[in-house]
């Protein structure tokens, strides 16, 4: 738990120790990145001199079924944002396509472009998520068949319970599978879920399975998201 400028701080570490990793082996540089609190307020923090962008393939976790240019788009929020000074670096942007004619289709072409970037057996050096009030990450939410799958990528998810109820969203065991999972919450809205899910007995949430999952997680909490911890 610590201040928002202490979590920037920290997050922009690990961008850069994943950054090292990968190009010392070799490879791009490969992260998948959130909408919401944790893209205006944790992202915004990174800087062009952070890592070679250049180097860099940017993923989405998620995208409403909106054109880029929505205010809900996870992909035009960034791009407008801390994504626009970072666009000349020569950075590799994917971006799900919300706004095409069939999420299935978008959900399958993401999937092979993934698996493109990433190699025969795609893994990302950094998945960063951020959690809801009700412990979802991504677009993954409590109970929604889409948790469930474990074979794809990406995939389409509808009747979200939450507005608008179309997207698309990595997977659950994807993302777990990630050399590097950031799990991030910012806000007391937040801290019943992230109670559950680092406790004892953490649930069925899916950020519980999320943090179950993965081989190497790092939790960035504010002060308003672990005021619950220790209860």
């Amino acid at each position: 738990m610590a201040p928002l400028a202490t979590l920037q701080q920290q997050l922009r570490q690990l961008v850069q120790e994943a950054a090292q990793r990968a190009l010392a082996e070799g490879r791009r540089v490969s992260v998948a990145i959130p909408g919401g609190s944790v893209a205006t307020q944790l992202l915004s923090a990174l800087r062009a001199d952070d890592i070679d962008w250049g180097a860099s393939d940017v993923f989405w976790c998620d995208e409403r079924a909106v054109a880029p240019t929505h205010p809900d788009s996870n992909y035009g929020t960034s791009v407008a944002g801390w994504l626009a000074a970072l666009v000349g670096s020569g950075i590799r942007l994917h971006r799900m396509h919300g706004d095409a004619p069939s999420l299935d289709d978008a959900a399958r072409r993401y999937d092979e472009e993934l698996s493109s970037s990433l190699g025969l057996s795609p893994r990302l050096d950094l998945a960063i998520v951020g959690v809801g009030e009700d412990g979802h990450v991504c677009s993954l939410f409590p109970g929604h068949p889409a948790l469930r799958e474990a074979d794809r990528l990406a995939v389409a998810v509808r009747d979200a319970p939450k507005p608008p109820t179309d997207r698309l969203t990595l997977t659950l065991p994807f993302v777990a599978a990630s050399r590097l999972v950031v799990v991030a919450a910012l806000g007391a809205s937040k801290a019943g879920a992230m109670r559950a899910a680092l406790s004892d007995t953490p649930g069925t949430t899916p950020v519980a399975q999320l943090l179950q999952l993965t081989e190497r997680a790092v939790v960035l909490l504010d002060l308003e998201a672990a005021r619950d911890l220790g209860r």
